[in-house]
C-alpha cells in the first residue's frame, strides 16, 4: 500500500527531502539555546557579567530567529507537498475511474467514490504533511534533547528513560482501540454520502411525497451513528493528553527533586556536580524531549485515522477496468451491421442467473429496429453490450462483422451513439452540452442536430439561445427537452449505429413521430435500434424484438407480430384501448 501511494509523490520529491532537512535544522538550533541559557545563567547573570549577558542574549535571539526561520521554511515545504501529494491521488483516483467500465463502477457506490475523492484523501493528506515534518522532527528532537541532557548529566537523565516505556505502552493501547472505530466511521460516511446525493438529486420526490421528515430520520440516524462513534473514538484519544501530562509533570517533579539536591551539594558549581542554569537547561529539555513524543503520538493517532482512508483510496487505484482495449485494435468502423452470436450474459461470474439468454440476431446496415418488452426484461442491457459498456459471458457481439472486443473502445463508442435511459446535463451552456457528442461541431452541424430533434424550436424561444445555461442535472428544462438535447447530441457525432433507450418517453406523440420520420430520411445509412414503451414509437421499425426475461421470444414486423406474438398483441391492444378510450 505504502509504495502504491509513493508514486504519487511524483513532482513533489523535493519539498518533501527539503522538509526533514528544514525540520532537523530547526532542532538543532531549538537544542542548543537551552545550553547557551545555562551559561547566560551561570557565567553572565550569577557572575555579574554583564558583556557576557549581551552577547548570549543576542546569540539567543539569532539562534530562535534561525530556528523559527528553518521551521517556517519546513512548514512551506510540508504543506506544498502534501497538498501536491493529494491533488496527485485525486488525479489518479478520478483519471483511473474514467477508464472504470458499469461493472466497475458498480462495484463502488457514487457515494462511496465521492468519500474517497474528498475525506478520505484529505486524511491522507494531512497525515503525509505530519509524517514528513513532525514524524521527523520528534525523532530529532528526541535523539538531540536526550544526548544534550545526558552530556549535562547522565543520572537525571535516566528519570526520561523510565517514562518512554509507560508512553509507549499507553499509546499503543489507544491506538489499537481505536482504529477499529475509524474504519466503521468511514464506511458510515459513504452512507451519509449516499443519503445526501439521492436527497438533491430527487428533492423534487421528496417534495411531492411529502417524505421531508423520513429523510430527515434516514440523515439524523446516520449522523448520530458517526458521531457516536467519534465520541467514542475520541474518548480513547483523549488518554492521549493526561498521559502526557502525567509523565511531563513526573519527569519536573523528579528533576526538581534531585536536581535542587545535586545544585546544593555542588555549591552550585557545574565542575562539581550541577549548576543552577543547568537544571534549568535539564527542565527545558524535559519540555522538549516529552512534547517530541506527544507530538509522535499526535502523528500516530493521525496516521490510526488515516489508515483507513489509504486502504480505500488503494482499492480504487487498483481496481482494474474489466474492458480494455486489445494489443492491436482496429479503428476503423466500417457500417452499421450488427450480429448477436450465441450471447449470454450475466453482471458478475458469482451471479446464478444470466440477464441474457441464447440471443442471436443479425441487424443490417441502415435498417431501423425496435425492442419492446416489460420492466426487467434486459432490454437495454442487450444494447449496452453494442458499445461495449459491458462485456458479453460468451459469445459474441459483432459490429461491421468483426467482434466488438477487437475494436479500439474510443473508435467504437465514436460509432455507436447511445441515448441512456436516464438523461444527464451538465451545467454549462446548451452548446456546451451539444459539442460532447462533436467538440468540433459548426454551429451549423449543431443546428441540424436539433433540428432533426426537434429541439430548434424550444431552443431559439430561449432568449440566449445556444448559449442559454442549463443547470446541473439539466433542471431548468423540462424532462421532453432535455431528452431532445440528448438526442441532438448524439446526432453531432455522425455515428454508424443510434441507439435510442427510451429517449422520447416524455415528449408527445406527435413530437416523437416528427422525430421518427427526421431520422428515417436524414441518417438512412445508420442503423437505428429503438427502445419504446409505446407501439406507435416502433411499429415504423423494419424489424421489432420481443423481450421477456432476458430472451428475444418474438420477432418480426409490426403487422407480423400483431398476428404471432400473444406478448406484442396484448401490449398493442391495451395501448389501442387507452387511445380510444381518451378519444371518446
Amino acid at each position: 500500500m505504502i509504495k502504491k501511494l509513493a508514486r504519487y509523490i511524483k513532482g513533489y520529491k523535493k519539498d518533501s527531502i527539503l522538509t526533514p532537512i528544514f525540520v532537523m535544522l530547526e532542532v538543532i538550533m531549538e537544542v542548543l539555546i537551552p545550553f547557551l541559557m545555562a551559561d547566560l545563567i551561570d557565567k553572565g547573570i550569577d557572575g555579574g557579567n554583564i558583556p557576557l549577558i549581551i552577547k548570549l542574549g543576542v546569540t539567543l535571539l539569532i539562534g530562535a530567529f534561525i530556528s523559527l526561520f528553518f521551521g517556517a521554511l519546513a512548514g512551506k515545504t510540508a504543506a506544498t507537498a502534501s497538498a501536491g501529494f493529494a491533488k496527485n491521488l485525486r488525479k489518479g483516483m478520478f483519471y483511473n475511474i474514467q477508464d472504470f467500465s458499469f461493472s466497475n463502477v458498480d462495484k463502488f457506490s457514487n457515494s462511496s467514490l465521492i468519500t474517497r475523492l474528498t475525506t478520505d484523501v484529505t486524511n491522507v493528506q494531512m497525515s503525509y504533511q505530519m509524517i514528513i515534518r513532525n514524524a521527523a522532527r520528534s525523532p530529532l528532537m528526541l535523539i538531540f534533547a536526550l544526548t544534550a541532557a545526558f552530556g549535562i548529566s547522565s543520572k537525571l537523565s535516566l528519570i526520561f528513560l523510565t517514562m518512554i516505556p509507560v508512553l509507549g505502552i499507553g499509546l499503543y493501547l489507544i491506538i489499537k482501540n481505536a482504529f477499529p472505530i475509524f474504519e466503521r466511521v468511514f464506511k458510515s460516511y459513504d452512507n451519509l454520502n449516499r443519503i445526501v446525493q439521492e436527497n438533491l438529486s430527487g428533492i423534487r420526490v421528496v417534495k411531492s411525497f411529502i417524505r421531508e421528515e423520513h429523510e430527515i430520520d434516514k440523515f439524523s440516524k446516520t449522523s448520530e451513528e458517526i458521531s457516536k462513534d467519534f465520541i467514542k473514538a475520541e474518548k480513547l484519544l483523549a488518554f492521549n493528553m493526561p498521559l502526557m501530562q502525567f509523565s511531563v509533570y513526573s519527569c519536573m517533579l523528579l528533576l526538581s527533586w534531585f536536581g535542587a539536591r545535586a545544585v546544593v551539594a555542588s555549591g552550585n558549581n557545574p565542575t562539581l556536580g550541577l549548576s543552577t542554569g543547568q537544571l534549568m537547561s535539564l527542565i527545558t529539555y524535559t519540555m522538549q524531549i516529552l512534547m517530541s513524543l506527544m507530538m509522535l503520538s499526535m502523528v500516530l493517532v493521525m496516521i490510526t485515522i488515516s489508515k483507513a482512508s489509504a486502504r480505500r483510496i488503494v482499492e480504487v487505484l487498483d481496481e482494474q477496468t474489466d474492458i480494455k482495449n486489445p494489443s492491436s485494435p482496429i479503428y476503423e468502423v466500417e457500417n452499421g451491421d450488427i450480429e448477436f452470436e450465441n450471447v449470454n450474459f450475466k453482471y458478475s461470474d458469482s451471479a446464478d442467473k444470466l440477464c441474457l439468454e441464447n440471443i442471436n440476431i443479425k441487424i443490417k446496415s441502415g435498417e431501423t429496429i425496435g425492442i419492446i418488452g416489460g420492466t426487467g426484461s434486459s432490454k437495454t442491457t442487450l444494447l449496452q453490450l453494442i458499445p461495449r459498456l459491458y462485456d458479453v459471458s460468451s459469445g459474441a457481439v459483432k459490429v461491421s462483422g468483426i467482434d466488438v472486443r477487437n475494436y479500439d473502445i474510443k473508435s467504437l463508442r465514436k460509432s455507436v451513439s447511445m441515448v441512456l435511459q436516464k438523461n444527464v446535463l451538465f451545467s454549462g451552456t446548451i452548446k456546451e452540452n451539444l459539442k460532447w457528442g462533436n467538440p468540433d461541431a459548426t454551429d451549423e452541424e449543431i443546428k441540424l442536430a436539433c433540428s432533426i430533434a426537434q429541439a430548434d424550436g424550444f431552443i431559439e424561444s430561449f432568449p440566449d439561445k445556444y448559449e442559454t445555461y442549463i443547470e446541473q442535472g439539466g433542471t431548468n428544462v423540462s424532462g421532453g427537452q432535455k431528452q431532445r438535447i440528448c438526442i441532438a447530441r448524439a446526432l453531432l457525432s455522425n455515428p454508424k449505429v443510434l441507439i435510442l433507450d427510451d429517449s422520447t418517453s416524455a415528449v408527445d406523440t406527435k413530437t416523437d413521430s416528427h422525430i421518427r420520420k427526421e431520422l428515417l430520411s436524414s441518417m438512412p445509412n445508420t442503423t437505428k435500434i429503438i427502445i419504446g414503451q409505446r407501439i406507435s414509437s416502433i411499429s415504423e421499425a423494419d424489424k421489432i424484438l420481443v423481450m421477456d426475461d432476458g430472451k428475444i421470444v418474438d420477432y418480426g414486423t409490426h403487422e407480423e407480430l400483431i398476428k404471432s406474438s400473444s406478448i406484442y398483441r396484448e401490449v398493442y391492444e391495451s395501448q389501442s384501448k387507452g387511445v380510444l378510450g381518451s378519444e371518446a
